[in-house]
């Protein structure tokens, strides 16, 4: 009894004393209140939002479409990777190049100090040591070290809130704009299409007072894509009653076309101009591109395929767009191409299967496949190298030359240690003949090989979009993208 009498007081005298110790240092024992996020202008109509708001008050935008136009722009000084200084030396990973091979997180030595997000790598700065173990390991370059903030650097046109680029006249939106996601994509073709139009109402109000022109030729909007930005776009046109045409240099939707078959898209409603709201819930692919097709039936979207852009330029105030079909006219242009640019095609039998692709949205969607990469620069090398890292994946990689002449150092170090290790097959002096839906025709050494195969990956080069852009005048800027749930990412 006495013990437990003697325990009593004891925790009374300790409540007591810690009580009176808070009381005078004016505390409550209470945590205090977190600081409140600053409030933000919307990108679009420049409302303030507030702080950690995720939707526009005044227009309703989720704000997360201009997390890329919002990003803070990183000085021409700055080289890639470093934030500013001060901070301990940390990996950093480029989100327009991180492919979600997983590499990086086998190589760390400082296990938790790296890990695979969704479909990015994403770095623990408070357990990175700054080894430098993942910028060696990365197949695509796709890692640097800095002593700066916690952020993905990315290299993007620098766009207005309209998502209008430095060109007047000419936006970008989409995956070239610097984020892939479609709901996104969907939000930004509607927004620029509304901007447009509201500017071409306000053109033609003051044209009319003076001298109406007439020309039957000129269309008031060209859409240069048929992807979900680029369709989003031509349907927002069309409800605000402008003249436009959807260009796709290849087949309808073709960027979606080429993601891995039965890569998951979306969980969440959209909202569709001319349609209303979309719900696909973990589908696929083939799923979204029938919604398209019956989007496009229903509405009668103009979408012209086969129409691949050569060029673009201005001419008395509006746009020439050349055409392998002819040159078109308009007053504005979208621009909702992919990252990837023009690749080169190989022109074999076979080579339009779904199961033929010319870049690597994910690696880890060929895990257990077999998969023939095609080529012989250091991008063919990279996603060779990255597929063979996948578990359960057999990797060929056919190139025509006899050796890697083009290739850097590094990645021919990578190359052959993949192959002393068994875990890629290397056939040089190759070429592809034809692609069958379960096999693959390769030639070598005079005689003509049937390779089993599930996936085709075509590295062959191509015409990149950012030297499309340059040429046409659109600024190229990099930027840097707080990452979730640190200090950057509450002020960005």
């Amino acid at each position: 009894m006495e013990m437990i009498l003697t325990v009593v007081a004891f925790f009374a005298l300790t409540l007591f004393l810690v009580r009176r110790h808070l009381r005078a240092a004016g505390g409550t024992g209470a945590a205090p209140p977190a600081p409140a996020l600053p409030a933000r202008p919307c990108p679009r109509c420049r409302t303030a939002v507030p702080g950690g708001s995720a939707f526009c008050p005044a227009c309703g935008v989720p704000q997360q479409v201009f997390e890329v136009v919002a990003a803070r722009e990183v000085p021409e000084a700055g080289e890639a990777g470093a934030g500013p200084a001060g901070g301990a030396l940390h990996a950093v990973v480029r989100a327009d190049v991180c492919v979600g091979c997983g590499t990086c997180v086998a190589a760390c030595p400082e296990p938790g100090a790296i890990r695979l997000q969704g479909k990015l790598a994403v770095v623990e700065t408070a357990l990175c040591q700054g080894h430098g173990k993942c910028v060696e390991a990365c197949p695509v370059g796709g890692i640097v070290l800095s002593s700066g903030a916690a952020v993905h650097r990315v290299e993007v046109p620098a766009l207005s809130g309209c998502f209008e680029s430095s060109v007047p006249g000419l936006y970008i939106v989409g995956e070239l704009g610097g984020r892939g996601l479609i709901k996104n994509a969907i939000n930004e073709g509607k927004i620029a299409a509304e901007a447009i139009a509201a500017e071409l109402r306000a053109e033609r109000a003051a044209r009319d007072r003076c001298a109406p022109s007439s020309d039957p030729g000129l269309l008031d909007l060209i859409v240069v894509g048929s992807g979900p930005a680029g369709l989003s776009t031509g349907l927002e046109a069309m409800r605000q009653h402008l003249s436009c045409a959807v260009l796709e240099r290849g087949t309808l939707a073709d960027s979606i076309r080429k993601y891995p078959r039965h890569k998951l898209l979306f969980a969440e409603p959209l909202s569709i101009p001319l349609y209303g709201d979309l719900w696909i819930s973990d589908a696929s692919k083939e799923t979204l591109l029938e919604v398209w097709q019956t989007i496009i039936s229903n509405t009668g979207l103009d979408v012209r395929v086969q129409h691949e852009v050569r060029n673009i330029r201005r001419d008395d105030g509006r746009f020439v767009v050349e055409t392998a079909a002819g040159p078109l006219r308009a007053r504005r242009v979208v621009l909702a191409m992919g990252r990837r640019g023009t690749p080169r095609r190989l022109e074999v039998p076979g080579e339009e299967l779904g199961k033929v692709f010319y870049d690597i949205v994910e690696m880890e969607a060929f895990q257990g496949s077999r998969v023939l990469v095609v080529g012989g620069g250091d991008s063919a090398i990279e996603s060779a190298v990255g597929l063979a890292n996948q578990p359960g994946t057999a990797v060929t990689l056919s190139y025509r030359g006899a050796q890697f002449e083009r290739a850097k150092e590094r990645n021919r170090a990578k190359l052959d240690d993949a192959v002393a290790h068994g875990r890629l097959r290397l056939v040089l002096e190759s070429r592809v003949r034809a692609i069958r839906e379960d096999a693959v025709e390769l030639e070598h050494g005079g005689t003509c090989h049937r390779l089993p195969n599930d996936y085709v990956i075509l590295r062959l080069g191509g015409e990149p979009p950012f030297a499309f852009l340059e040429r046409l005048g659109v600024r190229i800027v990099k930027k840097d993208l707080p990452l979730a749930g640190s200090s950057e990412a509450a002020v960005a």
